[in-house]
């Protein structure tokens, strides 16, 4: 059984170290698909450690970005500790006072190991969704395509603004992200392009690089200018622009229940991998009694 004398407490700036030797030398770490480490989140709310007379054991954070939303985006402990008893510990703590700082905050992980979905379910979790996977093989053709009155343009850190209004209305309350979010993906990208046409911007599109492929890592077009070819135009400019960085391909990431997006990556050339990621949601709130 886990030492009942460990103390729940949040997470200081002095904790970075122990923190990082949790993360990276424990096979029990969940990390959220993030664009911030999760050690940049310390000092933030929501973010907590299990102290075991000044040694951390144990980390949890879940950070409300974007508001009302707490994603679970770190989860770790020494391998001593069982995990669903060292995850109890912290939770039984931390969910009282996320709900008592936010009642109307929903708790939210995309789970990809087996014993962290475990722990999830057997706390009041429920699966929501599923991310799923897909890419375009590189080496295919695409023709160039463009709605009459569209343009398309590389992105400035000026358009982040009116970007991240456009993000929110695409996406919902759920999945958008926040001004800061969206900087540091801008920060990362190879590529990042806006469409827009008379009445401004309607679309935009955010992609990453790695060794072997692009990754089209956010894409939102604004709903009054969905079912337009929008999306189809940006999504073809990537594909042309970065061929040569390309030699698996693209690949992008959606729900698997937005038919939507599906219809728009499979229509352009995309296929699922069958990789998937299940999004779990805690709304339980808190009672004390």
């Amino acid at each position: 059984m886990i030492n009942l004398n460990l103390q729940v407490r949040r997470a200081v700036k002095e904790d970075h170290r122990q923190i990082a030797s949790l993360i990276f030398h424990e096979t029990n770490t969940h990390r959220h698909l993030d664009w911030r480490s999760a050690l940049d989140w310390i000092g933030s709310q929501n973010y907590w450690v299990l102290d075991d007379n000044g040694m951390v054991t144990a980390a949890f954070a879940c950070p409300e970005d974007p508001p009302g939303v707490a994603w679970v985006r770190l989860f770790t402990h020494q391998s001593h500790l069982p995990g669903p008893e060292a995850w109890s510990a912290i939770w039984e703590s931390a969910r009282a006072e996320i709900h008592h700082t936010s009642p109307l905050v929903k708790v939210a992980a995309i789970a990809v190991k087996q014993w962290f979905q475990e722990i999830l379910l057997s706390n009041g979790f429920n699966l929501q969704q599923d991310i799923v996977l897909l890419n375009r093989p590189s080496g295919r053709a695409m023709s160039p395509f463009l709605p009459h009155g569209l343009h398309i343009r590389a992105m400035a850190s000026a358009d982040l603004p009116v970007v991240t209004e456009l993000d929110k209305s695409a996406f919902g309350p759920f999945w958008h992200n926040t001004e800061d979010s969206l900087l540091r993906a801008y920060s990362q990208a190879i590529h990042a392009t806006i469409a827009e046409n008379e009445s401004g911007v309607v679309g935009y599109q955010i992609s990453t690089g790695n060794p072997f492929g692009v990754h089209l890592a956010r894409l939102g077009v604004r709903p009054d200018a969905q079912g337009r070819g929008v999306g189809s135009a940006l999504v073809g400019d990537l594909i042309r622009q970065t061929s040569h960085h390309s030699t698996r391909g693209v690949t992008v990431n959606t729900q698997s229940d937005n038919q939507v997006s599906l219809t728009l990556y499979q229509k352009m050339g995309f296929v699922r991998t069958g990789e998937k990621f299940p999004v779990f949601v805690y709304e339980g709130g808190y009672d004390p009694d």
